[in-house]
Parts: structure tokens; sequence; C-alpha cells
């Protein structure tokens, strides 16, 4: 063995290569090393003058080293360069906390909605509401005299009218406990009878207007008070508060004879004017005069008018022909008319009025003498009643005029008659509805018979035949009777009578007692002419009556006025009722079954299904002017147009 074997050998046997020795197996390695950190480097953004070189890409075949390099050179990189960061673990994280933080948040949003419910529920008071749309009032013990007509008006804005009513109360005086008389006029609630507003009067009352006058929207709804004598003033339908009153100077020959009319603007001040009707007190001439409806003053002096006529009074009523001329009826058992612009010339003492006032009817105008301050005669002979209804070939109104014996229908344009119905005893004033498919205007009225019964009937608009009678027993007063329409373009008429006699079958299961003393309110549907609806009963006497919509729901109301049957020394006590229409229809309505009825009878399962469906419709408080005729109607009733610009 040589030496430098034997130096090169070590204890254990192994060869250990010098370092200055030329080692295959180390070279091999050293190497490999260094192009893994080249590589390494230039991967994790080294670069050679400023570039990458572009012929070097990485292997997609050696998914282990790639990953392993990127952790290495995150690990290793230098500042500078753009490198994935420590925080690259919370960004992995952060996706699996992101469902846990939406199902917090929803979870939060349901507990906080819950809450809310729970809170609008039980703490924050709902709105009143009336599920049977009834009550009754007592408004304390009468004293007789003048009860002027309820007047139905949205007092308090909530969408449903209310009720006014004037009466006459014993008060109690402070002077040894002395009941004196009291004229008051209150504002009841429509939804639940309560007081809204109470105010006293200084005479008693012919009527109490809330429609077809105000003062614009900020002053809100106005109501236009008629007394007896010489009050005559305008009051916020919100307080009762007064906004004017009609200096009594200008009544001090006088005294009112019937309650005022709204007018036209004739002043120019924006606002409807009125027209009132006064009477002589010692001489049988009648003077009208015309106030600002804004103001309450007089515009001009008083135009009197020497009137022949005996009997009830009859209007103001403003009617407008077709060509826009403005005429005042009025009359005392008969039925005339003057010229507004003759009205006001005279009161203004000058020869020009305003255009408005400029149009002439001639057929009308042939009526008049030469004199142009004379009358014009319209109708003569014991007139009770006047209306103007509306006309089904225009928009424009005729005349419908009523006396003991007969029913006449006037044309407005001309005066010519359109038809007249002979008939005894007519004691009441027609109401107007629809009976008909034809949408003419038919009429309800009731004359009383030899036997003390009344007859109620309904007459065709269109001919002026009836169409519908029926005789009742009822030997009280009588009373008008009400219509109301319906989303079907009919209208459903309500009348009182007393107990009747024929078969009664309840849209409830179940016997009903029969009561003959009791007064009872009446239904009758034109679809089902041959049934009454027997509606509710009373045993006081019943002295007004009403009919109100509620839109909203749509349906009506009856407002019912009773005083207790006393003697005349003991004044009895007043009382006002509601009754919602559907609620009795539905819950105590009873079947009637008229005598002499040949058509088969309906079940009481197809009448209930009738009435569920049915409901009412009332008109917007509106004025609108048709191209064809200058008469303005009101729609708020299509039964008595407003013929007001």
């Amino acid at each position: 063995m040589d030496e430098r074997g034997a130096a090169g050998a070590r204890p254990d046997g192994k060869k250990s290569p010098d370092l200055g020795e030329y080692d295959p197996l180390t070279q091999a390695d050293s190497d490999e090393s260094e192009d893994d950190l080249v590589l390494n480097i230039q991967k994790n953004g080294g670069v050679k003058n400023g570039k990458s070189p572009p012929e070097e890409t990485e292997d997609p075949d050696s998914d282990v080293e790639v990953g392993m390099t990127k952790e290495h050179s995150s690990e290793s990189a230098p500042e500078g360069y753009p490198a994935e960061t420590a925080g690259s673990l919370e960004q992995k994280a952060a996706p699996s906390l992101m469902p846990y933080l939406r199902t917090a948040i929803f979870l939060l949003t349901v507990v906080i909605s819950m809450i809310l419910v729970l809170v609008c529920a039980f703490l924050i008071p709902c709105p009143p509401r009336d599920l049977h749309n009834t009550w009754n009032r007592n408004l304390g013990q009468g004293a007789g005299g003048v009860l002027s007509p309820l007047e139905l008006c949205d007092v308090n804005g909530d969408d449903l009218p209310d009720i006014l009513i004037v009466f006459t109360a014993l008060m109690n005086a402070s002077v040894m406990g002395v009941s004196r008389p009291s004229v008051t006029v209150v504002a009841l609630s429509g939804m639940n009878g309560s007081t809204l507003w109470s105010i006293q009067l200084p005479e008693e009352t012919r009527s109490v207007q809330c429609n077809g006058l105000s003062l614009g929207a900020a002053a809100g709804p106005v109501c236009l008070v008629t007394g007896t004598s010489k009050f005559l003033s305008l009051l916020s339908a919100s307080t009762g508060k007064t906004l004017w009153t009609l200096n009594s100077i200008h009544l001090s020959s006088g005294i009112l004879a019937a309650p005022a009319a709204t007018l036209p603007d004739v002043d120019g001040d924006g606002i409807r004017d009125i027209v009132v009707l006064a009477l002589k007190e010692t001489q049988p001439d009648v003077f009208f005069i015309l106030v600002s409806g804004k103001t309450g003053a007089a515009l001009g002096g008083p135009v009197k008018y020497s009137t022949n006529g005996e009997g009830k009074v009859i209007g103001p009523l403003v009617h407008i022909t077709s060509r826009g001329a403005i005429y005042i009826l009025f009359g005392f058992g008969n039925v005339q008319a003057v010229a507004l612009r003759d009205i006001f010339t005279q009161a203004r003492n000058r020869d020009n009025f305003p255009a408005m006032l400029q149009q002439e009817e001639p057929e009308w105008e042939k009526r008049r003498s030469v004199n142009l301050s004379e009358l014009i005669d319209i109708y003569s002979g014991g007139v009770d009643f006047l209306q103007t209804v509306k006309a089904s070939d225009t928009n424009c109104s005729n005349l419908l005029i009523t006396t003991k014996e007969r029913l006449i229908l006037l044309r407005g344009q001309d005066l010519e008659r359109r038809w007249t119905l002979e008939l005894q005893n007519i004691s009441s004033q027609p109401v107007p509805g629809y009976f008909g498919a034809d949408q003419t205007l038919d009429f309800m009225l009731q004359a009383q018979t030899g036997d003390g019964n009344k007859k109620v009937m309904v007459i065709d608009g269109k001919s002026g035949l009836p169409v519908w009678n029926q005789e009742l027993p009822w030997q009280r007063q009588q009373l008008d009777a009400l219509s109301v329409m319906t989303l079907d373009k009919k209208s459903v008429f309500l009348f009182w009578a007393d107990e009747t006699q024929p078969v009664l079958q309840s849209l409830q299961p179940g016997p009903r007692p029969e009561h003959p003393g009791l007064h009872h309110l009446y239904l009758l549907h034109p679809v089902f002419p041959t049934v009454l609806l027997d509606l509710t009963n009373a045993t006081d006497k019943v002295i007004a009556s009403a009919v109100g919509i509620n839109d909203l729901q749509k349906d009506a109301f009856h407002i019912t006025v009773t005083t207790t049957a006393t003697s005349e020394k003991q004044p009895g006590f007043l009382s006002v009722s509601k009754l919602g229409l559907k609620w009795a229809m539905m819950s105590q309505g009873q079947m009637v079954w008229l005598k002499d009825s040949s058509t088969p009878k309906i079940s009481r399962g197809e009448v209930r299904r009738f009435l569920a469906r049915m409901k009412f419709a009332d008109f917007p408080h509106k004025v609108f002017m048709n191209p064809n005729c200058h008469c303005n109607i009101n729609i708020m009733s299509p039964y008595e147009p407003d013929c007001h610009s």
C-alpha cells in the first residue's frame, strides 16, 4: 500500500476527500443548490437589469416545488418587492367568519322588527273603530220649538260625516230654579256620537247648511245658519266659532221667511254669495237681500216685490237655465221667479252688472210682463214643495212641483210640462232615486189613505206613472223617505211605517217576535221589489232622519232623532241614534213579503248573498261644467243639482 492510500484512509474505513481535491458527488450537489437558488430568486421577483428573463417560465408539473418555493420566498422576500405577507393567514381565516356575521345581523334585524310590531300593537293607540256602526245619544229634555233638518258634514276631518242638530232644550236658570228654553246647535261625532262642539244661538233656527259655501281650503268647512227671525250667521264647522253675522239693521222692517240660498260670486271676491228672502211684518210684501259670502255685509239695499199667494213658503231656490240665465224661484203657495240680474241692479242702484248676469232665457222672458221688474209666474195653486232634479238628457235640471193632488215635472229650459200625475192626499216631499235601469231619476212619495194608513209608491221619472206601490199602516206625522246610491247605479229607499202583517222571514234563523206598537224602518231595493227589509224599530216618536255615506268602507248609515211620548206640559227627551245599514241588513234585517205578490219567493240565502256584496257610493264635493250646458251641477248629490258657478 502506498502512502497516499494510507493517508486517505479513515479509522472507520471510509475515505475523507481532501478540500482541494475535486469530488464529483460534492460538486454535483453544489451545482444543483446554486441552480435552485437562482431559480427561486427569479421566481420571487429577481430581475436582471430590471427585467425578468422572458424565457424562464414556471413548470406547471412541479406543483410541490412551486408551493414550497412560494412559501419560502414569502418569508425571505426583500423590502420593496410585492410579496405575500404574514397577513395572508388572516385573509384566509376572514371568509370563514362572514357566514356567522351575516347570521348574527339577520337575527338582530328579526328581533328589532318583532319589538317594533309589539310596540305598535300594544303601546301605540289605534284609531277608534265601531264595528257595528251603531250608537245612541241622549240630548236631554227638549222644549219643543222648531227642529231644523239634520245636516251631515265632516267636522273633525276623519272622512266620516258628523251630525249637526239644532234643538231647543230646557236650561235651569239661576233665579229660583226656573227652567228657560235655550236654542243649541251641537255637532256629534259620526263615529261614536260624542260631542265635538256645542254653542247656543239667539233664536230658533230654520236650517243649518254646510254644503255649497266655502271660504277656501285654508278656512276649512263652514256652515250657514238661518234663524226664524233676524239671525243669519256663518260658522266654522270645525269649531262652531262665528265667522260673521248679518247686521240685523238690514232686517229692521221684516223677518227671514226661509233658509238662505247660495249664489254665484256676484261681487267678484272669489267667494260665493248669498240671497235671503224676508217678509214684511205689516205688509204682504217680500224683499230680497244680497249678502257677501266672505264678509256677511249686505251687497246694496233690499229689493222689494209685491206678491200674491197664500200657503207654504216656497224657496228661495236658485235655478240656472241651459243658456246660463240665473233666476230665483220663490212664492207662497205658488211658484214665481225673478231674474238675479234684476235683483242685483236694483240692490246696487245701477244698470251695469257682472258678465255672468248678462244671459237671458227667451222662453222664461216670454212670461214676463212689459215692466222688467215684474215677477215671472211659473205655477199657481197650492204648492207644497219645489225641487230641482237632474235631467236625464242633459246635465241641467228640471223643476218638480208637488201639491196635495198632483205631481208636475217641468222642463227647466222652457218650463214645458213633461208629465203630470194626479194623486190624492200627497203628504210628503218626493225623494229622487234610481229605481229603474234607464238612469232617469224616479221618485218615491207617500200619500194618506182613507183608512188612516199610507200608500208608499215609486213614480217613473220618464213617464210619471207608478211603477211600485204598497199600502202600509202609519197613523203618525208623515216623514220624508230617504234614498242612497249604490255602486251598481241603483238606489235603495228607506221609509218609516208601522208593523206589517204579511209573512215575515228573518235573514237569521230562528223565530221573530211581533210588536204591533213599534215603528219600523223599511228598506226597498229595486232588485227585490216584492220584499221589504225591516232594519230596526222604535217605540218613541220619530221626528227627523238623515242618511250618510262612509266612503272608506263603502257603507251607509241612518240617523234617527226621536222624542219620548209625553204630555204637552211635560216635554220629552231627545235622542239621536246611528244605524249602520250593512250591519243592520246582515245582522238583524227581517224579510217582509208583500201581499198580492205573484212572483215566486226569493230564498233567504239569495237575498243574503246579494246584500253581502252591496256597496254604497257617495259623490265628491265638487262642481263641474258641461260644455253644452251652462248649468253647473254639484255632483255631491245627483238628485238635486246645485246650479252654482
